[in-house]
């Protein structure tokens, strides 16, 4: 029976180890540091807010030019620098004491995590078939789950002690488990690299059916601050469900992602089956949104038994939406670009942070249940126009590509070759 969190041996397995390291510390980074820089540091809110959306947009901007440099100089090789400069990044937040050294920090920390995923990505594309990619990809998520799992717990022995050298120790941790993550990084081949990289003005920007691939990735990567925003206050603010049903659907998502992500992700092979999994998430997930509107209006446990059942479908469309855009990021790049066509790609996911908790409060606190129903036509119209999106880009020519070659023939000898949300770096 296959294990669902640990891949064969060989790279995949370095790979896989090498997320587990920075998971288990970015998960304790996670629950703790809002609470750090607000109640040690003494930083307001708002400010906290605004400084991380700051950074989360720098690092959006520096993602496609950071993969370009993996393309040039070499995938491994910039991995390893840029997790070395996250660890630096994060041990940065142990001196910060006002605001202008947090953003700059924060600056520092999202730029290097958003380059850092796009040279993964052109790792892994440079170490594994194309057709084995996805099927990686669904292991690093699980390992990523499990990992930010026990970092969570770990982050939440540092909250129940409340004491700065508690949250300098995660801090700490976060630092050690990305340098952890560099070493690891190193035992793998160094894949050849493109060298000069053909520029053509804006690059990736220029490759218009891309672009559109990762805008409709991007409105159904919604589904990301769902979970940890929206769902959130609608149970509070819309249902008279238990306030503690909040962290149970929270492990019933992270608990299923670890177990069941590297199942759904095996039937996606090629350009078909990737864009029909995405489909299915669609239909699914309007599924979830239309049952998340019923539990308004009903007695708590009725409410809390309705959650649940909403919760189940979103994790199944998560996995499923999860399994095909993996294939379409990586299957769609030009092979000597992945770096570059990977950073872009990624900004899906800071948008989605970025504008997620406008739209999703706006339309489930105050539209109620007509702003459910229209979440899920978005989500299933984004998803049914990903398929022709898809084939246009599949079948379109590189841009600068002078010899006709198809770009959705990327991978190892197939058309369309074989990354979760970002959350898998």
């Amino acid at each position: 029976m296959t294990n669902p969190l640990v891949p064969p041996p060989g790279p995949r397995r370095v790979l896989a180890l090498a997320q587990l390291a920075n998971s288990v510390g970015d998960g304790a980074y996670y629950v703790t540091s809002a609470l750090y820089f607000t109640h040690v540091v003494g930083l307001a809110p708002a400010r906290v807010g605004l400084g991380l959306t700051v950074a989360w947009g720098v690092g959006s901007l520096v993602g496609v030019p950071l993969g370009r440099l993996a393309d040039r100089r070499g995938p491994r090789g910039t991995a390893v620098l840029l997790a070395v400069a996250t660890g630096l990044a994060v041990a940065s937040f142990l001196v910060v004491r006002d605001f202008v050294p947090f953003v700059a920090a924060a600056c520092a920390y999202a730029a290097a995590q958003s380059g850092l995923a796009a040279a993964r990505q052109a790792l892994l594309a440079g170490l594994v078939p194309a057709g084995e990619r996805t099927g990686l990809l669904a292991y690093l998520q699980s390992t990523l789950n499990a990992g930010l799992a026990v970092g969570a717990g770990l982050g939440g022995l540092a909250l129940h002690a409340g004491t700065r050298t508690a949250y300098l120790g995660v801090f700490g941790l976060d630092a050690v488990s990305f340098l952890l993550c560099a070493a690891l990084l190193l035992r793998l081949p160094s894949p050849p690299a493109a060298g000069t990289v053909r520029r053509h003005g804006t690059g990736v920007l220029r490759d218009r059916p891309y672009v559109l691939v990762t805008l409709l990735n991007a409105v159904l990567l919604l589904r990301m601050p769902l979970l940890s925003l929206g769902v959130p206050l609608w149970i509070t603010e819309r249902t008279s469900a238990p306030a503690w049903l909040v962290s149970a659907l929270f492990v019933l998502n992270t608990g299923a992602v670890m177990v069941f992500q590297v199942r759904t992700a095996r039937g996606v092979t090629d350009l078909t089956s990737a864009t029909r999994v995405i489909r299915r998430s669609g239909l699914v997930m309007f599924a979830s949104c239309a049952v998340f509107a019923l539990s308004s209006g009903t007695a708590p446990w009725v409410a809390a038994g309705v959650l649940v059942a909403g919760a189940v479908l979103q994790v199944v469309a998560e996995m499923q939406q999860s399994a095909g855009s993996w294939h379409l990021g990586l299957g769609l790049a030009p092979a000597d670009r992945v770096g570059e066509y990977q950073g872009f790609f990624g900004t899906g996911v800071t948008v989605a942070r970025t504008l997620g908790p406008l739209v999703l409060t706006a339309l489930l606190v105050g539209w109620g249940t007509p702003g459910w129903v229209l979440l899920g036509l978005l989500m299933l119209g984004a998803s049914y126009g990903t398929g022709p999106a898809a084939r246009w880009a599949a079948g379109r020519t590189a841009p600068g590509d002078t010899g006709g070659g198809n770009a959705g023939r990327a991978g190892a000898g197939r058309p369309d070759a074989g990354t979760r949300d970002s959350r898998v770096r």
